[in-house]
C-alpha cells in the first residue's frame, strides 16, 4: 500500500467512526426523549413497589441477557445511592440448561417466574426484536404473578408493545443491533437513577 492510499484509507476509516457516532448519538437522544414519560411511570411504579419490599428480576437472550444482568447488578450493586433486591434470571447457567433440558428452552424464564416470583415484584424483559417467545412466556408468567412487567424493545417493540403482557414498553427505533444494546443500556441507567429520584425504600 502507498502512503497515499493509506491516507486515503485512513480517511475513509475515520468518516466511517464519525458517521457511527453520530448515527449513536441520534438515536440515543431520539429514544431518551421518547421514553422520558414511560421512564418515569415505570419507575414511580418500581418505587412503590421496592418500598413495600418488593424485588426485581430481569431476563434476556443473547447480548440482552447479559444487558439484563447489568441493570440488575446497577439495582443491587450500585454506584451509589440504595441497593435494592435485584436478580438476572439468565445469569444461572445450571437453571437455565436444567429447564432448558426437562421443559423446553420457552419455559427458562417463566418457571423460575413460578418458583421466585410473587405479587408486588418486578420483572423486566430485554430484547432487541421484543419478540422472543421465552421472555414474551416470561412476561405472561410474571403478570400471572401480580408482578409488574417492563420491556425494552427495539424496532417497533414487536410483541412487547403490541401485545397484553407488559405494562410499559421503551422502545428503541432503530433496526440496529448494536445502535438498540447501547441505547437500551441508556435506558436502564436512566429507569435506575429516576427509581431513586422517585424512591423511599422503607426510609
Amino acid at each position: 500500500m502507498t502512503s497515499n492510499e493509506a491516507v486515503v484509507l485512513l480517511g475513509e476509516l475515520a468518516a466511517c467512526a464519525q458517521e457511527r457516532a453520530a448515527e449513536s448519538i441520534g438515536v440515543r437522544t431520539r429514544a431518551l426523549a421518547a421514553n422520558a414519560e414511560p421512564v418515569a411511570a415505570a419507575a414511580r411504579e418500581m418505587a412503590r413497589r421496592f418500598t413495600d419490599g418488593g424485588r426485581l428480576f430481569t431476563f434476556g437472550n443473547g447480548g440482552s441477557a447479559t444487558d439484563a444482568a447489568t441493570l440488575a447488578a446497577l439495582f443491587a450493586r450500585p454506584p451509589d445511592g440504595t441497593a435494592l433486591p435485584a436478580w438476572s434470571l439468565s445469569a444461572d447457567e445450571a437453571v437455565l440448561t436444567a429447564v432448558g433440558n426437562d421443559c423446553g428452552f420457552e419455559s427458562v424464564f417463566a418457571r423460575q417466574l413460578a418458583a421466585r416470583g410473587q405479587s408486588g415484584d418486578i420483572a423486566v424483559a430485554m430484547s432487541t426484536s421484543g419478540d422472543s417467545p421465552d421472555l414474551l412466556a416470561g412476561l405472561a408468567e410474571a403478570r400471572r404473578r401480580g408482578m409488574y412487567t417492563i420491556g425494552f424493545a427495539g424496532c417497533d417493540g414487536g410483541a412487547f408493545v403490541h401485545g397484553d403482557t407488559v405494562d410499559r414498553c421503551l422502545v428503541v427505533d432503530s433496526r440496529c443491533p448494536h445502535r438498540i444494546h447501547e441505547t437500551q443500556a441508556l435506558l436502564g441507567y436512566a429507569l435506575w437513577l429516576s427509581v431513586h429520584q422517585h424512591g423511599v425504600f422503607g426510609g
